[in-house]
């Protein structure tokens, strides 16, 4: 067992303080926003107030953690954010794709030479059988690069893997995302069955 010490003990408390000071940083960022927003509605820009709120918004986002705010297997490729046919249950046949939707919080985007906010990650993925054995991984298994004039909050994005050969049973997919400019990181599992053909 580890020993605790004081010194430990008083750096996790200064960790606990950092973290619930950037905390209230963060929502008087948006609570000060959200103010200067309903000032510019109340005088009818409304541009102006979204485009406060949204800049806000992205300011809060580069802040989180790297989080998946969902991974869901899907039937089809989705058609946008949040557009996406979940599937009934994680049960597949031996050969069928395993696609997955995939929402992410708290990338981080920089504004580069060209004037545009840059955005970019990359995904990892480990195939997992029931022992916690790992069948199959690879690294940069997906690289996704965004740029525009908005830091878009709404990221998504889906994977596909194909798992021909893979024996009926029960197995965990592992997929790590890593947000190459924030330098952050974050992993999802996604457990399903490969059953014989029905």
């Amino acid at each position: 067992m580890r020993k605790i010490t004081s010194y430990g003990l008083k750096l996790a408390a200064l960790a606990i303080s950092a973290a619930f000071l950037t905390s209230e940083a963060s929502a008087g960022m948006l609570a000060t926003a959200a103010a200067e927003a309903e000032k510019k509605a109340d005088r009818s820009d409304f541009v102006g107030a979204f485009e406060a709120m949204r800049d806000a918004f992205a300011d809060f986002g580069g802040l989180l953690p790297l989080t998946v705010g969902k991974a869901v297997f899907a039937t089809e490729r989705p058609k946008g954010y949040g557009a996406y046919k979940p599937r009934k249950e994680p049960v597949f046949e031996p050969g069928e794709p395993l696609i997955t939707y995939v929402e992410l919080i708290g990338l981080n985007w920089q504004r580069q030479d060209d004037g545009l906010q840059h955005s970019n990650f990359t995904v990892d993925f480990e195939l997992i059988d029931s022992k916690g054995e790992i069948l199959a991984s690879q690294k940069n298994f997906g690289t996704f690069s965004f740029a525009g004039y908005a830091r878009n909050q709404e990221m998504y994005t889906h994977l596909t893997l194909d798992i021909d050969g893979a024996a009926p049973g029960a197995y965990r997919l592992r997929y790590t995302v890593n947000d190459t400019l924030g330098q952050k990181t974050t992993s999802v599992e996604q457990p399903f069955t490969v059953v014989a053909h029905r």
